[in-house]
């Protein structure tokens, strides 16, 4: 007599996604958080989408006439490659408190707890600001078409410029997550406000490093900002700032070699960091 045997049924196994599409997955749905967060909570982005259309006010209109280009050159067309500079790296300061207040929630921890990849909690925070930045820089570009701003290049130049912005934008996002995982959410604001402020005047985005004290000049001309803004203003074809100096003669060179440099530099630390505050 034969027993009859019952094979249980096979369930076929799914493939696990390979780490890299995980990697973007999981990168994509914390962008979608961080966006959907700016929309409930508004007040932020508004404030830093007003802050392009104050400084282009206030210094094209207000301080205009009293500032003074290398060769009469006219000062608005000078001044708006300053300011979309001045824009994205004050961007730094709302990426920092975005992360701070997620550290200081634990929100990384309870989102390291969960099947993702560990990249994702960086990557999305990344992406999503660097997409914050897209409307702030049109911004500025169209506040400055009705103050008078033109650019005076080809197609390409431009969107060379645009993408230096956007490298420079990229790099301070890693810093502003650097600082924001260091720095307790309630310090944020009074730490990078006022390191912000010293980079971005004591630069060649409102004025002329050739215009200031000798000293503060020097300071000014190896200013990273400043080779960014220099660079920029040359690819949209609008006034310079000269300077016989190896960097302000070089600033193309270091527009792209500055901001790779911190990024080498941040970018393990800020990795490092995430890995102590998960563990």
């Amino acid at each position: 007599m034969s027993v009859a045997t019952t094979r249980p049924p096979v369930v076929p196994v799914r493939p696990q996604p390979g780490r890299l599409r995980k990697a973007v997955s999981d990168g994509l749905v914390l962008t979608k958080r961080n966006l959907v967060h700016n929309v409930r909570e508004p007040i932020e982005p508004l404030l830093a989408l007003m802050v392009p259309i104050m400084l282009v006010l206030l210094f094209g209109y207000a301080f205009g006439e009293a500032m003074s280009v290398p060769g009469n050159g006219n000062y608005r067309e000078f001044l708006i490659a300053g300011i979309f500079v001045m824009v994205l790296s004050y961007g730094t300061a709302s990426t920092a408190q975005g992360v701070a207040r997620d550290t200081d929630k634990a929100v990384f921890g309870r989102f390291r707890s969960m099947p993702m990849a560990p990249s994702a909690l960086l990557v999305g925070r990344a992406l999503s600001d660097m997409l914050r930045a897209i409307p702030e820089m049109l911004l500025v570009g169209v506040v400055g078409l009705l103050i008078g701003w033109r650019w005076h290049s080809d197609l390409g130049d431009v969107l060379t410029a645009f993408g230096l912005l956007l490298l420079l934008r990229l790099t301070l996002i890693w810093v502003g997550m650097l600082l924001g995982m260091a720095v307790p959410a309630e310090a944020v604001t009074a730490i990078v406000y006022p390191l912000m402020m010293p980079l971005t005047f004591i630069s060649s985005t409102f004025v002329a490093p050739s215009m200031m004290p000798s000293w503060l000049g020097a300071i000014a001309e190896w200013n990273p900002l400043s080779s960014v803004v220099n660079a920029i203003r040359d690819l949209f074809g609008n006034p310079g700032v000269g300077g016989d100096s190896w960097i302000a003669q070089n600033y193309m060179l270091m527009a792209v070699v500055w901001p790779l440099i911190l990024l080498v530099l941040s970018v393990p630390l800020a990795v490092r960091r995430l890995k102590r505050i998960t563990i």
